[in-house]
């Protein structure tokens, strides 16, 4: 094996070790990396944590002196630069390696290129581009946030067979399953920020939190002790109504009320602040918090990936707005009325003026429907 016949296998592999740090490595990458010589791998690691060692490290550290003229499998560009830890490419340089096979190329302008080019200047040999959609799709919020500045959005919504997501009183607890429930944990735990409206949190007074760990999740046991992150929780409050007395500012973790300024707001944010709240003031679109510059602010707190779980009108100004890449939709097998509330308010009134979708994902979860869609771009 050499440079020019790289092995799928393998750097599928080195994808399936990344994906391990799927719950806590944000604002990092996944990274994952395998070292392979004369064909067998002496080697493997992956990112787990933000300030802990890289995959580079772990894997050249389990294989020692057969890293020298081995060919290492990466899954994002090693960094060359000094952050919370060393540059990986030197650790490559030092390991005397023989050819590096990498699937892409690293976003983050403080690498982008340079250790491939560094890589190369030392003589060894590098090939760029092995599965790279499968790699640039894993850690899709991270290329999203330092390409385009913004964050990867999900909304998520559950409702009834008829598209119903609460009683005409606001009741509506459960309407999906427990399987269905727990799989929401998994997409808050794979999460930096969980967005909801003060509609939601005045109804139902949630408190957006993990519940679960690492077991339940059903991740890897051998990372079953790392610790889980709590999701920054944003509640967008225009008028910053936000109580006080709050489930949310009785737990531990950062909460950011987003709302407008003006006299008022800045008078209930103070009380607010007092109880553990952070609050920041937003330009108004349609006298409503502006939900881009939002975002915008997310991914300057280094959110690679967001989740929306609000009501029908904040949900459908997500919608409406072209600012959500991916809307997850758990169909629970109930009639629930006419007189239910629907799964958004949107402003549409033509059949040529609808939301074109496309279906990238179906599955049954518990007694549910889990169906996974985004955006047509061709429409």
């Amino acid at each position: 094996m050499d440079v020019h016949e790289p092995s799928v296998p393998i750097m599928s592999h080195a994808l399936q070790l990344a994906a391990r740090g799927r719950f806590t490595t944000s604002p990092n990458p996944m990274v994952g990396c395998v070292v392979v010589r004369e064909g067998k791998i002496v080697g493997e690691g992956w990112h787990l944590r933000a300030g802990e060692a890289h995959a580079e490290a772990i894997a050249l550290g389990q294989a020692g002196d057969l890293a020298r003229s081995s060919e290492v499998y990466i899954t994002l560009e090693p960094c060359a630069h000094y952050g919370r830890t060393g540059p990986c490419v030197n650790l490559l340089l030092e390991a005397r390696v023989g050819s590096v096979i990498i699937c892409s190329e690293d976003p983050n302008p403080l690498v982008g290129g340079s250790g491939i080019e560094k890589l190369q200047s030392a003589g060894i040999p590098v090939k760029l581009g092995l599965l790279e959609d499968q790699a640039r799709n894993l850690n899709r919020g991270f290329f999203k946030r330092h390409q385009n500045g913004l964050p990867w959005v999900t909304v998520k919504m559950a409702a009834s067979l008829d598209g119903r997501t609460a009683m005409a009183d606001g009741q509506s607890q459960w309407i999906t399953s427990p399987s269905a429930r727990l799989d929401v944990q998994r997409l808050r735990a794979q999460s930096c920020a969980i967005i909801s409206g003060i509609g939601t949190q005045k109804m139902d007074d949630p408190s957006l939190s993990l519940r679960v760990d690492y077991e339940t999740l059903g991740s890897d046991p051998a990372v079953a002790t790392a610790d889980l992150r709590q999701p920054l929780r944003v509640i967008v409050d225009s008028r910053c109504e936000m109580a006080s007395n709050s489930t949310m500012l009785s737990q531990t973790g950062r909460i950011l009320v987003a709302t407008l300024e003006g006299n008022i707001q800045k008078e209930r944010a103070e009380k607010l602040i007092l109880a553990g709240a952070e609050v920041e003031f937003f330009p108004q679109s349609n006298g409503q918090v502006d939900l881009t510059q939002l975002l915008y602010r997310l991914a300057e707190f280094g959110c690679n990936n967001v989740l929306v779980e609000a009501g029908a009108t904040l949900a459908g100004s997500f919608m409406a707005q072209g600012i959500t890449d991916e809307f997850i939709y758990y169909m629970a097998p109930k009639l629930m009325g006419s007189e239910a509330r629907p799964l958004f308010r949107l402003p549409i009134n033509t059949m040529d003026a609808h939301l074109a979708m496309l279906i990238t994902d179906m599955r049954r979860v518990g007694d549910d429907i889990r169906i996974t869609l985004c955006p047509d771009p061709d429409y």
